[in-house]
């Protein structure tokens, strides 16, 4: 990702540090399971995540939560959420806070 581009950005990574994986007590931004996210100048937000498994329990809610979430941020006028399995995610892709709250050195 690149670098923040405003306020906007972090206000919804802070959003998106509020969702949580129900099975891994981490949240999914520091899981790494937020890919990118691009901001237009109208306030169109386009996320593209991935889940821990195409399997994954919350499969279905997670990604609606996401939305939800993000919509709710001051500034945002519309969100694309966008979930894709490739690249997989693998425990590399979490932050080091992420992997110390998990033991996963």
């Amino acid at each position: 990702m690149s670098e923040p581009k405003s306020e906007l950005e972090q206000q919804i990574i802070e959003a998106l540090k509020t969702v949580y994986d129900p099975e891994i007590p981490v949240d999914i931004y520091e899981l790494g399971l937020i890919y990118e996210i691009d901001i237009q100048e109208d306030g169109k937000v386009n996320i593209t995540m991935t889940l821990t498994s195409p399997m994954c329990p919350v499969a279905e809610s997670l990604p609606m939560e996401v939305q939800q979430k993000v919509w709710e941020v001051d500034g945002v006028s519309e969100v694309a959420l966008n979930v894709v399995y490739d690249p997989p995610w693998n425990k590399e892709m979490m932050s080091e806070e992420a992997r110390f709250a998990l033991d996963m050195f």
